[in-house]
């Protein structure tokens, strides 16, 4: 039996993703982007995950997500928690992950009507 994924539901879902490229709802995406259900954010400052800021965090906050998923590329890698500290005096949750994992993820949390946040990295 085949199974296909059914977006029924109008949210955005990550529908691939490979080296250098990310797809929501299949249209591609190269450069770092931010991914809500609702809405893709083109306009993020991070470029990546060295040059990492303070602000790049504090991007998410008025997007007011309970947890945010930080896909840094083809490795798993960590920021410094200083970096994302606005977000943690919040509430919000951050999760670090790579880059699939990241995608894997935003969409299990989305179809569970979380209020989730993905922001892409690539290398």
């Amino acid at each position: 039996m085949k199974f296909h994924l059914s977006n029924n539901t109008g949210l955005n879902v990550f529908t691939a993703h490979g080296a250098g490229y990310v797809r929501v709802n299949d249209q591609r995406f190269e450069r770092p982007v931010i991914v809500t259900p609702e809405q893709i954010l083109g306009d993020w400052s991070a470029r990546d995950f060295a040059s990492l800021a303070e602000a790049d965090f504090s991007y998410f906050l008025a997007l007011r997500p309970e947890v945010v998923l930080l896909g840094t590329g083809s490795q798993h890698r960590f920021a410094h928690p200083l970096l994302y500290r606005a977000l943690s005096n919040a509430g919000i949750g951050v999760e670090f992950m790579n880059t699939p994992a990241a995608c894997r993820t935003f969409n299990i949390l989305s179809v569970e009507e979380r209020r989730v946040v993905a922001g892409i990295l690539f290398e």
